[in-house]
């Protein structure tokens, strides 16, 4: 018998962790890796979301919160959602966790039992589908290709339903691609999932800011399935608040009360301080807002560079992301070839050589449900960006 538990031993390691770690200990070597594998903003926090945990310190904000969050915090978070969205939701329907992954991982917990079918479009973030396997449910996976933008059709969707279907799971805008679904593409879902009244949509929101669409959609828009919709939205992408920790659901009564439950088991609430810090963020800053458009502006731009700077390498086909701060080519030109010494076989072959030839760190697809592409991250300088670009040509390039 040995020694882990099976449930341990069937998850996988978070690629986007492993290539962060693999490109950290080259650079302990002295090695000068440009990491595009990173999943957050290259910006600091705002002045004055930090003064208010500054002051949460100096105020003894410093004891155990109640498990789903302070009133505060929910109250700003209610008001966030009824004037950006145009959403009801009473603080009572808000649980505050330790981060957006730990509000899904508490409404799969919460919803699924072993065996129900949870429905996740491909590409899909990497943990949805070991989220999926703690919660001992079983992941129908739909491809979505890069002629389609990454996004799946309400017919895919519809194909796949099942008796057994108990949750659809979805980012939008995307990580890894940076596709957004448009108003009618979400109408368009929502319109099957109105004819199966069994089926939760859970909607991972946290790109929400980072959108080069215009205004941000949410599904939950959709009166006739709204009480099915359970939210997942935090401040790390949008406020550049990841290492605070603070993610949020909302969702009917019964669902926010079961994750309550769940998490008072686990972690209990999250951090005072950061909630502290977080009641102020969601308070002064909006989709609109000075600090958040200077993020928006500078991701907007760099787009436009790495697309520009891809579509000038051979065999690479860039997805025209509209959001998050991602692209998602297609590199599969290049199984198959070799220079002399190597020979490319599959995704996680592309990112290692890169890796070791380039010293550019990004993730293989196949982590993402597509190992036709490679995931980069431009959430860095325009600089970095350019001779990123630059050293993944020329390794490519002695490719035969």
């Amino acid at each position: 018998m040995g020694i882990l538990s099976d449930r341990i031993n069937r998850l996988s390691e978070s690629a986007t962790l492993e290539m962060a770690r693999k490109s950290r200990e080259l650079k302990e070597q002295g090695i000068d890796v440009i990491n595009l594998s990173i999943g957050e903003p290259d910006f600091d926090t705002p002045d004055d979301i930090k003064a208010a945990a500054h002051q949460a310190i100096d105020d003894n904000l410093t004891h155990y919160t109640p498990v789903p969050g302070t009133i505060e915090l929910r109250r700003a978070i209610a008001k966030k959602l009824k004037e950006e969205n145009n959403l009801n939701f009473a603080p009572d329907q808000i649980v505050v966790s330790n981060g957006a992954k730990q509000s899904i991982a508490n409404a799969l917990l919460c919803l699924v039992n072993p065996g129900d079918e949870v429905i996740v479009p491909s590409p899909y973030w990497v943990s949805y589908p070991e989220m999926v396997k703690l919660a001992e449910g079983e992941m129908v996976e739909i491809k979505a290709q890069i002629d389609q933008d990454f996004k799946v059709t309400a017919e895919q969707v519809e194909a796949v339903i099942t008796p057994k279907s108990k949750v659809f799971l979805f980012s939008s805008p995307c990580n890894p691609s940076g596709s957004v679904y448009t108003h009618d593409e979400l109408k368009a879902l929502a319109e099957v999932f109105e004819k199966h009244p069994n089926i939760f949509i859970i909607s991972d929101e946290i790109y929400e800011y980072i959108n080069f669409n215009g205004s941000h959609e949410s599904i939950a828009q959709f009166e006739a399935i709204r009480d099915r919709v359970i939210i997942i939205n935090g401040v790390s992408k949008g406020y550049a608040m990841t290492g605070w920790r603070i993610g949020y659901m909302a969702a009917i009564p019964e669902i926010a009360k079961a994750c309550s439950k769940l998490q008072g088991q686990i972690t209990s609430g999250p951090s005072s301080i950061s909630q502290q810090a977080s009641v102020i963020a969601i308070e002064k800053m909006n989709a609109h807002s000075k600090d958040v458009m200077e993020m928006l502006n500078a991701f907007k731009e760099r787009r436009e560079l790495v697309l520009g700077l891809l579509k000038e390498i051979p065999g690479v086909i860039p997805n025209e992301a509209n959001g998050a701060f991602y692209v998602f080519p297609n590199i599969s030109y290049y199984f198959g070839k070799s220079n002399g010494s190597i020979t490319i076989k599959n995704d996680e072959d592309l990112c290692l050589y890169l890796l070791d030839k380039a010293h550019i760190a990004c993730v293989a697809g196949g982590a993402f449900g597509n190992d036709q592409c490679i995931r980069l991250s431009y959430a860095t300088s325009s600089d970095l960006l350019k001779e990123a670009l630059h050293r993944m040509k020329e390794a490519l390039s002695k490719l035969k």
